[in-house]
């Protein structure tokens, strides 16, 4: 029975039609509880992949993005149950499982679930015998546009595609049988551009001009061992990178709605040498220097091996900021993860790179498994030493440092689990953490709703002392932007 109008929230469906799906992105916690202190979000362009492909098909979809929003848990479930949706998906991650199995356990049971994600991909067994999850009619393993969209047509098709499963009789889990690597692997440039409408806030305005986020490539061919995008959690998955024509189609389109800044979200736009020089020459021949400022993920390791004329080449075609996983001061520590880097490789191309008028934001990570607190304080010291060596150049170092905390499907993960010391209900029992002396403390405000963690004592460092120096670097890096702004 169709739903009345959806709420002004549900973005991108056509009101005049009952809604085939709504796609929710979960909030990172029940804002209900306690009210967000900022408004920084990511785009879920995941999401936004999947309606675009779904409504070309002729479904009309919408994206309830509860986290842009700040919804509770309460809030959101009944956002979807007034929509009536013939379908709910949710993209499960880690940190927000709880909250999404929380908000599918409080839906119509007229309303069918279909779920992904990386925390689906990682546990679909566990997931699927959760009881909030009993109305899950598919479980899809990996990207999906196409097999979300069969799947609108009648959901008796998900035996006929790979990589999908559904519950089964007395809880255990049934897998399809259906073959075909075009459903695992879609061709990025046949799919349609990104429809924005799906989108909260994006474009958004950003330094002065209206940016967009952008996915230019899929798949990552590194090894990182904390990171859900690690080559080995993810066999099924095929690099492709998409074409310079469909890329600069996506940037002359999103010009017209007065775009002119991009972030780039892959891990390859600037991890790959042959990715950089082919879309630097197809930056040049367009002259995207003279309209447009862009920003990408860099590696170190690749930037490193690239000469000033290559940096040179790239700030004239727009570079304007690299965000780099740095991760660790300790050398020890960046063997034990597998970054393939050093810090004086870090230090090298941050400086290489502020030179030359391009900024670079740093991420850190603090309480690695078997971390010391000697190795806690070497990172923070690599930061420190960062933001002396920049503080001279034309372009900007910031950093922005998280605590630690383990991810189903990845490399740790299976160390920590190996090992016997911890159990996988351990693992996953994210909490919160409240580093805003309640909401008082305006330096830790930006990060806030990023801040979690087991509690579990997985570094020899300790937990108090990891948090420390998380609130110590966080509060000089504020005061140091805020010092530049004045």
């Amino acid at each position: 029975m169709p739903g009345q109008p959806p709420s002004p929230l549900v973005a991108g469906a056509d009101p005049a039609r009952s809604l085939d799906l709504l796609l929710v992105n979960a909030p990172l916690r029940d804002y209900s509880a306690r009210p967000r202190v900022n408004d920084f979000t990511l785009p879920v362009l995941g999401m936004a992949y999947i309606a675009t492909y779904a409504a070309q098909e002729g479904y009309n979809v919408g994206v309830l993005d509860a986290e842009a929003h700040g919804l509770g848990i309460a809030q959101t479930a009944s956002i979807v149950n007034d929509a009536a949706p013939r379908w709910a998906g949710f993209n499960l991650l880690a940190p927000t499982y709880e909250v999404s199995a929380a908000i599918a356990a409080g839906l119509d049971p007229a309303i069918k679930v279909m779920l992904g994600g990386h925390q689906a991909k990682a546990m679909p067994a566990r997931i699927l015998a959760d009881p909030r999850m009993g109305r899950c009619e598919a479980l899809i393993l990996g990207e999906g546009e196409t097999r979300a969209a069969r799947l609108l047509d009648d959901h008796r098709h998900r035996d006929t595609m790979p990589g999908v499963m559904w519950p089964g009789l007395a809880g255990k889990p049934v897998a399809s049988r259906g073959k075909g690597a075009q459903w695992l692997a879609p061709d990025i440039n046949a799919l349609p551009l990104v429809d924005r409408a799906y989108l909260a806030r994006d474009p958004h305005p950003e330094k002065g001009r209206m940016q967009a986020n952008i996915v230019g490539a899929r798949g990552c061919p590194y090894n990182c061992s904390f990171c859900g995008a690690a080559v080995s959690a993810n066999p099924d998955i095929t690099i492709r990178v998409r074409t310079p024509e469909s890329i600069l189609a996506e940037m002359d389109r999103l010009r017209q709605d007065k775009v002119t800044a991009f972030r780039f979200v892959d891990d390859l736009f600037l991890g790959h040498r042959r990715v950089i020089d082919t879309m630097m020459d197809a930056f040049t021949a367009a002259g995207t220097g003279d309209w447009a400022k862009w920003d990408a993920t860099g590696r170190i390791n690749i930037l490193n091996r690239l000469d000033d004329a290559a940096l040179d080449r790239m700030v004239a075609a727009g570079l304007r900021e690299v965000a780099l996983g740095i991760e660790s001061g300790s050398q020890r520590m960046l063997t034990l993860i597998d970054k393939r880097i050093t810090p004086d490789m870090a230090r090298d191309v941050v400086g290489r790179l502020t030179r030359h008028g391009i900024s670079v934001k740093g991420y850190f990570i603090l309480g690695f498994p078997g971390e010391t607190a000697e190795e806690v304080d070497t990172t923070v010291a690599l930061i420190r030493d960062l933001w002396n060596l920049t503080d001279p150049m034309p372009g900007a170092f910031t950093a922005s440092a998280f605590e630690y905390r383990p991810y189903p499907g990845t490399p740790d993960w299976d160390r920590l689990t190996a090992a016997g010391k911890y159990t996988p209900d351990q693992l996953l029992n994210y909490t919160a953490v409240d580093l805003t002396s309640d909401g008082t403390d305006e330096a830790l405000f930006e990060r806030d709703e990023f801040n979690f963690s087991v509690n579990l004592p997985l570094a020899d460092a300790s937990i108090r002392r990891i948090r420390a120096s998380l609130v110590a670097v966080q509060r000089e890096q504020w005061a140091r932007l805020n010092s530049a702004a004045a």
